[in-house]
């Protein structure tokens, strides 16, 4: 029997979710599944240029976990890219160390710990906010919602879902 998977840490929620080649609608399209583990590999050794071995233990994974990870983001990504395909980024075994608060009316956004609350925009008071991580995880999508804390219950953090 396989040993169940651990969470495997992720920064923050990807400020976009969906890639997809300009002037075809994506139902047109087929779509490449990126899982929010692989983004993160994917975005601390190819943007911010990690080590393998950094970049495992900045998600808390095995090097050889992570080579695993990079390996299929970079396939996917080509393919996205070279296919013309939709690049949708959801799922997979994770935790949120930070969130993004975007505020619905200003546009500002913030970043927070995941366990602390909010209810205001900083910038302009506004209470019309969306959880980034929220759509990525157990969290209502509005920060009006669920006590004031993003919607998120009084949760200790957010998980992906599996795929």
């Amino acid at each position: 029997m396989a040993r169940p998977e651990k969470d495997r840490i992720v920064h923050k929620p990807p400020l976009f979710s969906e890639f997809k080649p300009v002037g075809i609608p994506s139902n047109a399209l087929t779509e490449v599944l990126l899982t929010l583990d692989e983004y993160e590999a994917f975005r601390l050794a190819d943007h911010l240029g990690m080590s393998q071995l950094e970049a495992a233990e900045e998600m808390e994974v095995s090097r050889p976990t992570f080579t695993r990870l990079i390996e299929k983001a970079r396939k996917k990504i080509a393919d996205f890219i070279v296919q013309g395909k939709v690049l949708s980024i959801q799922g997979g075994n994770i935790h949120f160390r930070r969130n993004i608060i975007k505020c619905l009316d200003c546009g500002h956004m913030f970043q927070m710990n995941m366990d602390d609350s909010f209810s205001d925009c900083p910038d302009c008071g506004s209470k019309n906010l969306m959880n980034l991580a929220g759509g990525f995880g157990h969290g209502q999508c509005c920060a009006n919602r669920g006590g004031g804390n993003g919607g998120n219950g009084g949760r200790r953090g957010h998980h992906g879902g599996r795929q």
